[in-house]
């Protein structure tokens, strides 16, 4: 049973166990998440929904399970709260871990060494593990510093300092020595640990062979990049707080999630004992193998899984009872629906959005500066998108082949807005019409305002998405 499925890690653990003849059950809020996983459908693979906050139904759902893996991590949900949030979660999953008779549970944390100098993030990682491990079941933890693979929060933040700042004003932390470990040397130590019965309840540090400063890791990024060397100048007056605000502006990452990471830098994160090599001995990436291991995925478009995928799914917006302003339009295109919607779901990442990309830019970087995502997140994919994922400021929130994608927004924005697109059939034989509709419910008079502001942009922006996506159709059904 795996906690987390819809996570980074646990997105690409799921595959490998069932590789392996592991049956699996996948624990999630939003099972439709992961329904379009392409192991989805494979034998041995079951998809539930769950609430981990309710001790006697997930009791039911871990019932049978002799293994839990539990790779929850409320940081990109709960925002300043996540740590309240992960120890709440960690003590009804134990009770209801032991109520159903599991054997034992696995569990990812964080490196360092323990103390009361510990950074908030890292000293909850360490009160989730006592949580997990106090009704009895024995727990086997595995703590990680940075995980460098294709998608993971570390590389991101990494990859984007290094491409977008050549010069960089840093805090001290740059010189904190860190023994980083590439995600698929995670995943081997996930996956053998259960043919090892010498691993149930011990808990282990998990790294790669290197033990590098983050200024060196920059400097191998550079490298692996193409690019110059990058001038680092730590100061001691820049604190985690304006650290964080300066990776929301320059990386994907959100100030909530910037914050916490930036505090944990300033903790040396080294093994303190090597035994898991010699329990499940596996051949570990350097760091430079790792990098470019990640960026060859990147480059393949083969990413796996994403930082940004086990964001939250809000409910549907309430359009009842307020002003719901709409544009809506519609082309009918000489096209198959399959091919409409392939040119649909291009929409945002590298491919943008078919008209007026400058303003697309623009208010990204309005967006960053108000705190919102802006379109660093990109994309997964570059063709393909499932529900709950990112695309740029935008959530996936509707997702029917060939039929239907639905996109919320969750920029910066006074109110609530929605962006769908939806394909019928065409008048002819080998026509669909595509309606586009935008719908915003306003908040308060500055919502009215803003509405107001942007819609002599909409000609420019919808029609021209419009347009764009039905020549990109053409294009599509005219290759096949």
């Amino acid at each position: 049973m795996i906690a987390g499925a819809t996570g980074y890690i646990g997105g690409r653990l799921v595959p490998r166990l069932l590789a392996e003849g592991y049956p699996v059950r996948c624990l999630a809020r939003s099972p439709r998440k992961l329904r379009h996983r392409v192991w989805a459908a494979l034998p041995g693979a079951e998809i539930v929904e769950a609430d981990l906050a309710s001790i006697p139904s997930l009791a039911k759902l871990l019932a049978g399970s002799e293994v839990a893996y539990y790779l929850v991590h409320s940081m990109t949900s709960a925002g300043r709260g996540y740590a309240d949030s992960d120890l709440k979660l960690a003590e009804s999953f134990a009770r209801a871990a032991a109520d159903a008779g599991v054997k034992r549970i696995l569990y990812l944390g964080g490196l360092g060494a323990d103390g009361a100098g510990l950074s908030e993030h890292l000293a909850s990682r360490r009160a989730v593990e006592t949580a997990l491990a106090s009704t009895g079941v024995p727990v086997t933890v595995f703590r990680a510093a940075m995980i460098i693979g294709s998608g993971s929060a570390s590389f991101e933040i990494l990859r984007y300092l290094v491409e977008r700042l050549p010069v960089m004003v840093t805090p001290r932390w740059v010189s904190t020595r860190c023994q980083p470990i590439a995600v698929r040397n995670v995943i081997g130590y996930l996956v053998a640990a259960l043919e090892t019965p010498a691993t149930i309840g011990q808990t282990f540090d998990i790294g790669g062979p290197d033990i590098l400063r983050y200024r060196q890791i920059m400097d191998i990024m550079a490298e692996e990049l193409g690019l110059g060397r990058r001038w680092v100048i730590p100061v001691p007056i820049l604190s985690p707080r304006l650290s964080s605000y300066w990776i929301h502006l320059v990386t994907p990452l959100s100030h909530d999630i910037a914050k916490p990471l930036a505090e944990g830098l300033r903790n040396e994160v080294v093994c303190q004992e090597d035994r898991i090599t010699r329990l499940i001995p596996q051949t570990l990436l350097t760091v430079r193998e790792a990098i470019q291991a990640a960026l060859s995925k990147v480059a393949g478009h083969d990413v796996e899984t994403n930082w940004a995928m086990a964001g939250p799914i809000p409910g549907d917006p309430d359009w009842a009872g307020g002003t719901v302003f709409r544009d809506a339009r519609q082309l009918v295109i000489e096209a198959p629906a399959a091919a409409v919607f392939r040119a649909v779901c291009r929409v945002g990442g590298g491919h943008g959005w078919y008209a007026a990309d400058w303003l697309w830019v623009l208010r990204g970087w309005l967006d960053r500066l108000a705190g919102g995502p802006g379109l660093r997140r990109g994309r997964r994919d570059p063709e393909s998108v499932g529900y709950g994922e990112a695309l740029d400021f935008w959530r996936v929130t509707g997702f029917e082949q060939d039929r239907q994608l639905s996109l919320r927004a969750e920029m910066k924005v006074p109110g609530e807005a929605l962006l769908e697109f939806r394909i019928e059939p065409g008048p002819g034989p080998r026509q669909s019409t595509l309606h586009q509709v935008a719908l915003f419910q306003p908040r308060g008079l500055f919502g009215l305002l803003y509405w107001y502001a942007v819609v002599p942009l909409h000609h420019l922006v919808f029609r021209g998405m419009l347009a764009g996506i039905g020549r990109e159709a053409r294009q599509i059904a005219a290759r096949r």
